[in-house]
């Protein structure tokens, strides 16, 4: 029987309800607990009783216990990463409407398979303002934690505050390796402020540090090519070099998705 299928058995035919289940014995509570498996221990009594019940295999009853282990640290990893990786809304999939979108469908598609992130390529999306950039670089970046990689998630000045810092102390390598920990490394609203040195150098050494070893990708309503207009011009020709050179470049169009929910009246629950 698969570990999936003897999980949903245990928790859709047990005989005894919720809580009713007789608990572990405390000689056995103590020892999950010293072996530090809480998901296992907390399943393990509607388990016990349910395998009495219908007389299970000790292996079934071993893989279900097991399998209980796994989901629930599973679980706690991607909501460890989530909240490590800073994602600006908790926008994703879920909420993001394909056909609002001018990113054709195809590319949609290709994109959340994310074959482009385990090959290390970037992405970059530009266009205007509420054409649903963030919305959908945020909704990859959850699949990317769901499928059990890390992201690290910037806008161009917390970027800059952040590598601005290491400078200070001398750390930058150090906190540089840290960010590009992560297989996605997100720079989000690239040019809705001006940007001086410090972000053109920030900007510059990520996109170094991450050269065909993991997956950028930056939002900005303006199009890579036009970065040096925002940025002192050597270093925003050598960043977008290295950007470009292994990277999906999409520019989405039309109006504000944002100013038509407002005009429609569906970015607000209606008053009663």
């Amino acid at each position: 029987m698969s570990t999936t299928s003897t999980s949903t058995r245990a928790r859709t035919t047990t005989t005894t309800g919720p809580g009713t289940a007789p608990p572990l014995p405390a000689d056995l509570e103590q020892v999950l607990r010293r072996m530090r498996l809480p998901y296992l221990r907390t399943a393990a009594p509607e388990v016990l009783a349910t395998a009495k019940a219908q007389r299970w295999d000790p292996a079934e009853v071993l893989r279900v216990l097991l399998d209980e282990e796994v989901r629930g640290r599973d679980e706690a990893t991607r909501a460890m990463r989530r909240k490590a990786a800073g994602l600006p809304a908790g926008k994703t999939f879920a909420s993001w409407r394909e056909a609002d979108s001018s990113i054709p469908a195809p590319f949609q598609s290709a994109l959340a398979a994310l074959e482009w992130v385990h090959r290390a390529e970037n992405l970059a999306i530009s266009g205007p303002s509420g054409t649903g950039k963030t919305h959908f670089v945020e909704a990859l970046a959850h699949k990317v934690i769901d499928e059990g990689m890390r992201v690290s998630w910037f806008t161009l000045e917390s970027l800059t505050t952040a590598i601005g810092r290491a400078a200070v102390d001398g750390t930058v390598s150090k906190v540089l390796a840290r960010i590009t920990r992560a297989e996605l490394i997100v720079v989000d609203d690239i040019g809705m402020l001006p940007s001086g040195q410090a972000a053109a150098e920030a900007f510059y050494r990520l996109v170094d540090a991450t050269y065909e070893r993991r997956s950028l990708a930056v939002t900005s309503n303006i199009h890579p090519s036009g970065y040096d207009t925002i940025m002192p011009k050597t270093l925003a020709t050598a960043a977008v070099d290295r950007l470009l050179h292994h990277a999906h470049v999409i520019i989405t169009e039309g109006t504000s998705l944002r100013l038509a929910e407002a005009t429609t009246g569906r970015g607000v629950i209606p008053l009663t």
